[in-house]
């Protein structure tokens, strides 16, 4: 258990933290998610420390459930805490969906600690998101369309529009089931496992509209403030963050990487664990010698 900016996240290390190879540190999404998303990625232990932990209010870490502590900066700041308290001088970081958020912030600070910043299928403005959601939603089938429009915000959440939901994420989300290993870590290591008070506070009840307090988030303008040589934009095919527009963001920063996941939505690291560590290996290499 780290001490963090408002109480204490729990960490867990695979691999040596002095090995030959610079660990690694994953951010996992939601906000209010887990780090189980990222089981599949341990593989990358058999070369470097992998260091997984749970975001504050969510999974196994302390709950205070106090929405002040609920900003991209306390989130941000969260990073270098979990560094500081494992000792690792330096460090490769990824960020996936709201953890690219996290991510793309803690990159753009050029904090020296840093060698290599992988942002994946990452929420860089709520906009885009928005934007990319409404047009992933008009690939459904026409009755879904319709459903799913019933139950924006301010419509209450039915059954009818969590099972359309459902048809979405099954699309664009997570192509692939979990595997039962998955499910029993989740099972056995999820702590309270998601929180989706902190998720609706944040973020809202739909992926289509944006009723929380990332209504107006904005990173696009720290896309200019990020070392484009040492850092990675990718997502999956399929993804909820389309290729086309995460694509254009990496254009936007001199020397970047851009890497698609083919037949992956957006949990590229269960979709298609293998293209995803096969792209993510060798770049990070590259990284430990830059």
């Amino acid at each position: 258990m780290a001490p963090v900016p408002g109480g204490r996240v729990y960490v867990r290390i695979n691999g040596r933290l002095d090995g030959p190879r610079l660990p690694l540190v994953m951010i996992h999404g939601g906000p209010g998610s887990t780090h189980a998303a990222f089981l599949n990625a341990l593989a990358l232990a058999d070369e470097r420390a992998v260091i997984l932990y749970d975001q504050l209010d969510s999974g196994r870490s302390d709950h205070p459930n106090n929405p002040a502590n609920w900003t991209v900066k306390r989130f941000t700041d969260e990073v270098d805490a979990v560094r500081r308290a494992v000792g690792v001088p330096r460090w490769h970081v990824l960020g996936q969906s709201w953890g690219g958020t996290v991510a793309l912030e803690y990159g753009a600070r050029r904090p020296p600690e840093l060698a290599g910043l992988v942002l994946a299928s990452p929420l860089i403005s709520t906009r885009t998101w928005i934007a990319d959601a409404n047009a992933l939603r008009a690939q459904l089938p026409p009755h879904i369309q319709a459903i799913l429009r019933g139950c924006d915000p301010p419509a209450p959440i039915t059954t009818a529009c969590e099972k359309a939901t459902d048809v979405f994420y099954a699309n664009f989300l997570r192509r692939d089931p979990p595997t039962e290993a998955m499910k029993q870590y989740s099972r056995l290591h999820g702590g309270a496992g998601f929180n989706p008070k902190l998720y609706e506070t944040m973020w809202g009840s739909s992926e289509f509209v944006a009723t929380g307090t990332l209504k107006d988030y904005d990173g696009e303008p720290l896309l200019a403030e990020l070392d484009g040589p040492h850092t990675l934009f990718i997502d999956g095919q399929y993804d909820e963050a389309r290729p086309r527009t995460l694509g254009g963001f990496a254009a936007r920063v001199p020397g970047a990487d851009f890497a698609v996941v083919p037949g992956a939505g957006h949990s590229i690291f269960s979709d298609r664990p293998e293209e995803a560590l096969g792209i993510l290996r060798p770049w990070l290499r590259g990284q430990d010698r830059a």
